[in-house]
């Protein structure tokens, strides 16, 4: 059965360029010309061309108006619209087009104004407002609608594609091409939209608007997501923000979703360190976080808390990976490294492990940086800011009778900051600025607390120590203890001094164990619970 006027190829004999981006353009419209079709174009688009020596139509020589108001206006005219939106299978529309001398446009080449980037360069708003596009996606949507007739590129790496398929085609381009350059198109313009509502609702201080638009693009496709019958994807948006969407892989293979999702939780939390830091990540909860003198000292220690847990886990660091840490790192089978930045010598440490991924961000994100969390539920979405809050020495209320010490005050913040990334009901022990137990994600917060204390002793045994580590330690809580209860199984533990939000009503009794033992508590009265 021959093709219909609006399934089969469709010949480019006149095409409308005017894009921002210019990269490519040149190539691309002396192969067009090259292939007989004629070119129209706007404003610096058709200097560009004329001064490559291309023939080239100036769209106000079509539309018998010039370019007005700055170029806010040029190319919004029927003899503009008229030759996108025409169908070619309508006779009434190809009349209509004859009557006013409307020529028909079978390419669209446009992409626009680069309002995301002007934002992120700091631009005040006189400039970002000059820099939302009117014509781009009013031309962009234009032929994209009437794609079945219309060919339209809004991306310079599509420009081969098409030349491709005019050669294969006889000049003509199919309509499997054509929808899915239309997608493309009504994506970027679905996207540059949401990113102009974003900076509305931020520059008028709406922390949530009355409609969330965001876009995002493909990164690529895991193998599967958090089980092989699930399918999976990465994509980036356009925050600026350090981090494993945007990091260059080194080496190694392909990452799982499950990499991505625990490489970005180890990453997050090493960021909140100025001091040299590593954490080791295993199922989105850390296994072990230590500060050191260096990092191949921070690693040495955090390895020490669970390096059973360890095996097979997500190690970050928030300094340039040294040859020595690596070598260390490389002695353990672990699944992904990120880091800043690596030495070679490094990376050559690490090579040796074939499938072991190597993230560089070139940057740590900033943990006090606004931004949103999302969680898709039934029918709607879940916001949040992101936790941006950590523990200072001015936020701390002594509540017992003896107040901690200085050494004491700096593993409570540290294990308070470790807890901000542990999932509730989170219990973090630490000594001398490492973890040396944690109990994650547990419906009672007593039971993290034992689970921490007993792994701590597990952990103690297989070291040769005589006493479990958390003997000495200070201990922090993601919430308020709901009784005494899991206060005094951590005293038991060992701990010397402890950290959490306070607000129970229960406060007393819990002091009360705390004063009973003679061991130090703080409050900060901020809660982290992590779900």
């Amino acid at each position: 059965m021959p093709d219909s006027p609006t399934t089969g190829p469709r010949p480019i004999r006149r095409a409308l360029i005017s894009v921002s981006d210019k990269s490519g353009i040149v190539p691309f419209a002396r192969a067009l010309v090259e292939r007989g079709v004629a070119l129209v174009s706007t404003g610096n688009s058709a200097r560009t061309l004329a001064e490559a020596g291309l023939p080239v139509t100036e769209v106000a020589a079509v539309t018998g108006s010039p370019e007005m108001l700055d170029g806010r206006v040029k190319t919004l005219h029927p003899a503009i619209h008229g030759g996108l939106l025409a169908r070619r299978d309508r006779p009434d529309h190809l009349a209509t087009l004859a009557e006013h001398g409307i020529g028909e446009i079978d390419l669209l080449v446009s992409n626009l104004y680069p309002f995301a980037q002007t934002v992120a360069s700091g631009a005040g708003r006189e400039d970002c407002v000059e820099n939302i596009d009117i014509g781009g996606p009013a031309l962009i949507r234009a032929a994209a609608k009437n794609h079945e007739f219309v060919t339209v590129i809004t991306d310079p790496a599509d420009y081969d594609l098409v030349l491709a398929e005019m050669d294969a085609n006889a000049g003509a381009t199919t309509l499997d091409l054509r929808r899915r350059l239309a997608r493309k198109a009504y994506a970027l313009t679905a996207s540059y939209d949401a990113a102009i509502a974003l900076w509305f609702a931020k520059d008028e201080g709406v922390a949530f608007p009355e409609t969330l638009v965001g876009a995002a693009r493909l990164v690529e496709e895991t193998r599967y997501g958090e089980n092989p019958h699930q399918r999976a994807a990465l994509y980036r948006n356009d925050e600026q923000r350090p981090g494993v969407a945007t990091a260059r892989q080194a080496q190694g293979k392909e990452l799982s979703y499950n990499n991505y999702a625990d490489t970005d939780a180890a990453f997050e939390l090493v960021a909140e360190f100025a001091e040299p830091a590593v954490a080791i990540i295993k199922h989105a909860n850390p296994c072990g976080v230590a500060l050191g003198r260096g990092l191949q000292d921070a690693w040495d220690r955090a390895l020490a808390c669970d390096p059973v847990s360890a095996f097979g886990g997500i190690v970050a660091v928030n300094r340039k990976l040294d040859a020595a840490t690596a070598a260390a790192i490389a002695e353990i089978f672990v699944e992904v490294v990120i880091a800043p930045d690596a030495d070679p010598a490094a990376a050559e440490a690490l090579a040796r492990r074939r499938d072991l991924r190597l993230l560089l961000t070139g940057g740590l994100p900033d943990p006090k940086a606004e931004g949103w969390m999302v969680h898709s539920l039934s029918g709607g979405l879940l916001v949040q800011q992101r936790d941006r809050v950590t523990a200072t020495r001015g936020m701390l209320k002594v509540v017992t009778k003896r107040a901690p010490s200085d050494s004491e005050i700096v593993d409570l913040l540290f294990a308070d900051t470790v807890a901000k990334h542990v999932k509730s009901n989170a219990i973090v022990f630490v000594k001398n600025g490492a973890t040396v137990g944690i109990g994650a994600g547990q419906p009672s917060r007593v039971d993290s607390v034992k689970i921490a204390a007993a792994k701590a002793v597990e952990m103690g045994r297989a070291a040769g120590l005589s006493e479990p580590p958390t003997r000495g330690s200070v201990v922090a809580s993601d919430a308020f203890y709901p009784f005494a209860d899991g206060l005094e199984a951590a005293i038991d533990a060992g701990a010397t001094a402890a950290i959490q939000p306070g607000g129970s009503r229960r406060d007393a009794e819990v002091i009360a164990a705390a004063d009973a033992a003679g061991i130090a508590m703080v409050f900060t009265g901020t809660r982290h619970f992590r779900h």
